[in-house]
């Protein structure tokens, strides 16, 4: 059910991405409008906006005759931020986990390569700025998630790449995952000191220990990440996969 107020044509788009994505419904099927009506309790032209806007994505196709139905997932534009987002809600998949943290080693790296060879005083700022947030963030897990995630955004924008900017939403993506899971369980490694050291790279403008600090940076984050997930393994109960991220 939508709750009134809070922006029907967003919650609609939102709460129907999020089935689709799930799985509610298997690639092929044939959904009817008119069910989603009454169980969002939303109008035909609600209803029809949101469909239209989750076509543009790829997960909807409408016909003559056919009417509409779920798009594979081949078709799906999988690095569209809300898509991410969706994939990355509930308990991400594994295999959506080796992905991201696939594209991060190969995407980070070079942005820090670049970064330690552009970077500005006013990009140095930024990853200071970051850096302390994180620092005071504490056990907060909240807090820590914004402030790493401002960090890396910053390290991409560093690198003056407009097109690398743009893949801030995959490592975004990533990146909230990873730290919902990990923080939230609050088991992790001490990710302060290696921050500094690729911020030390990019300041000294030395690109080669920029990727190094990077790729210490991701196999500590990779390590956390199973360990967390080896004792949910163990003991289920104590699964801290996010149930909903915003």
């Amino acid at each position: 059910m939508i709750h009134p107020g809070r922006g029907l044509h967003g919650q609609a788009v939102e709460e129907l991405g999020r089935r689709i994505v799930r799985g509610d419904y298997p690639p092929g099927s044939v959904v009817d409008p008119a069910n989603f009506e009454a169980e969002l309790g939303v109008s035909k032209t609600v209803v029809r906006e949101a469909m239209r806007v989750l076509a543009s994505k790829g997960l909807l196709e409408s016909r003559q005759k056919r009417g509409t139905t779920i798009r594979p997932r081949a078709d799906w534009n999988l690095l569209d931020s809300d898509l991410l987002r969706w994939q990355g809600s509930s308990a991400p998949t594994d295999g959506f986990l080796e992905d991201l943290a696939e594209v991060r080693a190969i995407v980070e790296p070079a942005g820090a390569r670049l970064a330690a060879l552009r970077r500005t005083p006013e990009d140095l700022d930024a990853l200071r700025e970051a850096l302390d947030a994180m620092a005071a963030a504490g056990a907060d897990a909240a807090a820590m998630v914004e402030a790493d995630l401002a960090f890396h955004r910053a390290l991409l924008d560093a690198a003056h790449n407009e097109l690398l900017s743009r893949m801030e939403v995959v490592i975004e993506a990533g990146l909230r995952v990873r730290d919902r899971i990990v923080h939230g369980a609050q088991h992790f490694s001490d990710s302060i000191p290696v921050h500094q050291d690729l911020l030390d790279a990019v300041e000294a403008g030395d690109p080669d220990a920029a990727a190094a600090a990077v790729d210490s940076l991701l196999a500590q984050a990779t390590d956390d990440l199973a360990a967390v997930r080896a004792r949910t393994d163990h003991d289920p109960a104590t699964d801290p996969s996010p149930k909903e991220l915003p």
